[in-house]
């Protein structure tokens, strides 16, 4: 018997690390580092192999330096060194091992060179020449950089984070006064701006060289997105947090504030200058791409305020016109981890995309001749697109409409799916809760926050409806609506559905409403989410060659206004603004918006219909190749020929069972199953394998009963093989099959069901036919029969 991997690791591998000094601590043998990327199919969901690594070596516990990859004794050395540097560049490592047990290759990424070793290195030469190729020049700063992370319960960094953590402490530590890490929503950010703090303070580590702990501010422009951290990640602080409102208290070292309680206004000049420009040695600004970095905003000034801080700034945005400010001051990231890799690693959900078109948006909405709208005024003439709507003119029909097909979708799925909504404004969003409460009543009736607004105006009201939404275990509210408030840094663990009522122009702003469903939840089967797209910002910027994060799918499907399938095709007219130059009538006709002192900003339609024109769903390679669209019936004929020559090909293969059970995997594995290829073309009878030789092929769909039948005709020699009674068994099998399908040639489980149990227990039916082996060989030979030709 050959030797293997698993026999090199054991009797070889680790007597040369122990030989080296590397103490079990320092050894994590066979550690996975990935959750492996999620595939749907179908209704489907299942995760691609884990990356895991031989052995990964750690100076500390929370200092990684190297990768090593073995393989069988009677390979050479090198085998595994493409592996070994692959693994080491995605961890971060600059030293990366190949060995088949005897011999050993380095290769050390510090000097790109490749080297025959007899023996590994100890963990001190490592570490010592790691010192040397990153300039870490004395041990203060070497001391610092291994000061250990605190291990919270059940947040141990993953290996990007560390990655993060480790960069940006020795960056500080060597004095790089800008830092920017650009890190993919649901990734984890607040952890790893955690364990920055907390290495830094707990080593004592401060801008001047004292003895003392440093003074920290976490920034950030909403209240959710310091309080959510100040209370929920940085309890290990402990009394040395403050939040900063109203006075400047002095006597912490961990603070949190918004810009907007420390910046300058009309009535004063800005609580943070009751601060020393020198007072604070680290601040963390919070998604930084949301204006904190621009010229001439109050945030920059507080920023260059405190100059001589060093700042390290946290985005989920790559470099785009829209953040360019923020790439200017804080200089190019220090490390990115994009949505992209995030799927890939598993540790991000896919996502499917819907793009629905209603008739107003398909063809644009105009007013008849003289129409008044909610208050007396004319609505100006012109033909009014997706832009305007919710803008310009408020069209109720529209919001109905949405509401209409949001419900259904949600009925033909789960109508206790976590969903947000975002809406043009915070009317708009008042408007859609009422639509979606009145579609739902049933629901409202058992659960009567069901459908909640979420916008500022809400105050309190809607941060307690935030919360429960948030709540793992809390059923309602099922779905949010809202405008701006939960596009970013609100963390939303079982969100299925984002839906998408208004324009978004923004890749910055598209990138942290996605960001809303991304995080994976597998102990609650939240493991992909849908996007709804009623505005076509998303079929938009899913081209836009910047977006790193392709979905797995969108759909194609067409409705009328009551919510139902129809035939048909429409155009769509491209999302432009609007070419009606109005200007509005700002009449104060409305009784409420007089008592307030407020006039109407835009015109209400509140008559006609819009209906549904059109559901389409783009569907994706699941290896994350460019979005398109395409039929999923052809998707799957391109994946099956790449996979088979021929139709004759895949008849060999799918006659033999284990080998059917491999080709539907690989299948799988690509997105494809079953079960939606029959809904696909609507053919509920046809045999899965000449669906396949159907769609790749172009051969004859034969049924199921067709192949069934013709099994009998043409090979009654193989029943005239067995006892009366086993015959018997053998024909109820496949009459089970000809109305089921495959799964019913499942053993034990096709035993236990009627009429074959009828004939027994499993031991006794597995007797008629000579026993357990017998039996497996009859229907073996029954499936290879019956795909013979």
């Amino acid at each position: 018997m050959r030797p293997t991997e698993a026999d090199t690791c054991r009797k070889y591998v680790l007597p040369k690390l122990y030989a080296a000094n590397w103490s079990d601590d320092q050894i994590s043998e066979q550690k996975t580092f990935t959750d492996g990327r999620i595939v749907v199919a179908g209704a489907k969901v299942r995760r691609r192999p884990q990356k895991r690594a031989d052995y990964l070596l750690r100076y500390t516990r929370d200092f990684m330096l190297a990768v090593v990859e073995a393989k069988a004794s009677y390979k050479k050395p090198g085998d595994g060194l493409q592996q070994a540097k692959e693994y080491a560049q995605i961890l971060g490592l600059k030293f990366a091992y190949a060995t088949n047990g005897h011999g050993i290759v380095e290769h050390d990424f510090l000097t790109g060179k490749d080297t025959d070793l007899d023996a590994f290195p100890t963990p001190l030469a490592l570490w010592q020449r790691l010192q040397e190729g990153e300039g870490i020049e004395t041990k203060e700063v070497a001391d610092r950089l291994l000061t250990p992370y605190h291990h919270l319960s059940g947040k141990i960094p993953r290996y990007y984070q560390e990655i993060a953590i480790n960069r940006t402490v020795q960056a500080v530590l060597q004095g790089k006064p800008r830092i920017l890490l650009t890190m993919a929503t649901g990734t984890g950010k607040t952890l790893v701006a955690f364990q920055i703090c907390w290495k830094l303070w707990s080593s004592r580590w401060n801008r001047t060289g004292e003895y003392r702990r440093p003074k920290i501010l976490y920034l950030a422009d909403r209240n959710i997105l310091v309080d959510d951290p100040k209370d929920k990640d940085f309890p290990p602080f402990g009394d040395a947090r403050w939040k900063i409102e109203g006075e400047a208290v002095k006597g912490r070292e961990m603070y949190f504030a918004i810009y907007q309680a420390i910046a300058k206004d009309e009535r004063r000049p800005g609580l943070y200058r009751e601060y020393a420009p020198d007072f604070f040695d680290l601040i963390i600004v919070d998604e930084c791409h949301r204006g904190s970095a621009a010229d001439e905003s109050n945030w920059r000034e507080i920023l260059e305020y405190f100059q001589p801080a060093y700042q390290v700034g946290m985005t989920a945005t790559p470099l785009r016109e829209d953040n360019r400010d923020t790439y200017r001051y804080f200089g190019n990231p220090l490390y990115t981890y994009s949505l992209r890799q995030g799927i890939e690693d598993g540790f991000l959900a896919p996502y499917r995309v819907h793009r629905i078109v209603t008739t107003a948006d398909a063809a644009g909405w105009r007013p008849s001749k003289g129409e008044l709208d909610r208050y007396g005024r004319e609505i100006p003439d012109g033909l009014y697109g997706t832009q305007d709507f919710e803008r310009v003119v408020a069209l109720k029909a529209r919001t109905q409409a949405i509401a209409r097909h949001l419900s259904n979708y949600l009925r033909k799925t789960d109508r206790l799916a976590k969903t947000i909504v975002f809406c043009v404004d915070q009317e708009h969003a008042e408007e859609m809760r009422k639509a979606l409460n009145n579609e739902n009543v049933d629901l409202v009736k058992e659960h009567p926050d069901y459908v909640c607004r979420v916008v500022s105006d809400e105050g309190q009201v809607g941060r307690g409806h935030l919360s429960n939404f948030q709540e793992l275990e809390k059923t309602s509210p099922v779905i949010l609506t809202t405008s701006q408030m939960l596009t970013t840094g609100v963390d939303m663990p079982t969100c299925k559905n984002v839906v998408l009522a208004r324009v978004i122009n923004s890749m910055t702003d598209f990138k942290q409403i996605i960001g809303r469903g991304t995080r994976v939840r597998d102990d609650y089967g939240k493991l992909y989410f849908s996007i709804l797209d009623y505005t076509g910002s998303a079929t938009r910027l899913f081209a836009d060659p910047d977006f790193d994060g392709e979905p797995t799918r969108i759909t194609e499907e067409e409705m009328n206004e009551e919510g139902e399938t129809v035939a048909g095709t429409y155009e769509i007219v491209a999302d432009e603004p609007s070419k009606v130059e109005i200007e509005l009538e700002y009449e104060t006709t409305s009784p409420d918006k007089e008592a307030a002192g407020l006039r109407p900003r835009k015109y209400y339609a509140d008559g006609g219909a819009v209906e549904i024109a059109a559901h389409l769903v783009y569907e994706l390679d699941p290896d994350g190749k460019q979005l398109r669209v395409v039929k999923f019936t052809d998707y799957t004929a391109e994946k099956v020929r790449s996979l088979y020559t021929s139709a004759a090909d895949l008849r060999a293969r799918w006659r033999d069972a284990p080998q059917r059970a491999a080709i539907i995997d690989a299948l799988e594995e690509r997105g494809i199953s079953f079960e939606e290829l029959v809904e696909a073309t609507g053919q509920p009878d046809a045999d899965p394998f000449d669906l396949l030789c159907h769609i790749a092929f172009n051969a004859p769909l034969r049924s199921r009963r067709e192949r069934a039948e013709r099994l009998r005709k043409e090979r009654k020699d193989f029943f005239e093989k067995y006892e009366t009674e086993a015959r018997e068994i053998l024909d109820q099998i496949l009459e089970k099959y000809t109305e089921h399908g495959m799964a019913q040639f499942k053993i034990p489980e096709i035993l236990k069901v009627p009429p074959i149990s009828d004939h027994g227990n499993v031991i006794e039916i597995s007797r008629k036919f000579g026993g357990p082996e017998r039996l497996r060989e009859a229907l073996a030979d029954m499936q290879t029969l019956l795909y013979a030709a």
